[in-house]
């Protein structure tokens, strides 16, 4: 069974950092890529970010590119996203996903950016 589990969010201020995790199990997790997508109130879902399979390769939403890193742990199967120079706009429930829309999901974890 996959199971993808997100943690690290919380409160920050603007400015701030966070780092979230995705442990993740029930797949090979060094041939997947792994994305970060999340959703803020009353919008639909963002994309944020992706890494390759083997954290080849990585992109990102122009919305966060400069400030977000993500990375992955093959050892620990779990995928990281870490978030620099926070913004209220950044506030959003952040899922990690693998397999596209029609794959599979975490519970979110929630990021609120408030002073």
């Amino acid at each position: 069974e996959v199971q993808l589990v997100e943690s690290g969010g919380g409160l920050v201020q603007p400015g701030g950092s966070l780092r979230l995790s995705c442990a993740a199990s029930g797949f090979t997790f060094g041939r997947n890529d792994m994305s970060w997508v999340r959703q803020a109130p009353g919008k639909g879902p963002e994309w944020v970010s992706v890494i390759n399979s083997g954290g080849g390769n990585t992109y990102y939403a122009d919305s966060v590119k400069g400030r977000f890193t993500i990375a992955s742990d093959n050892g620990k199967n779990t995928a990281y996203l870490h978030m620099n120079s926070l913004r209220p706009g950044d506030t959003a429930v952040y899922y990690c996903n693998v397999g596209g829309p029609r794959g599979y999901w975490g519970q979110g974890t929630q990021v609120t950016v408030s002073s």
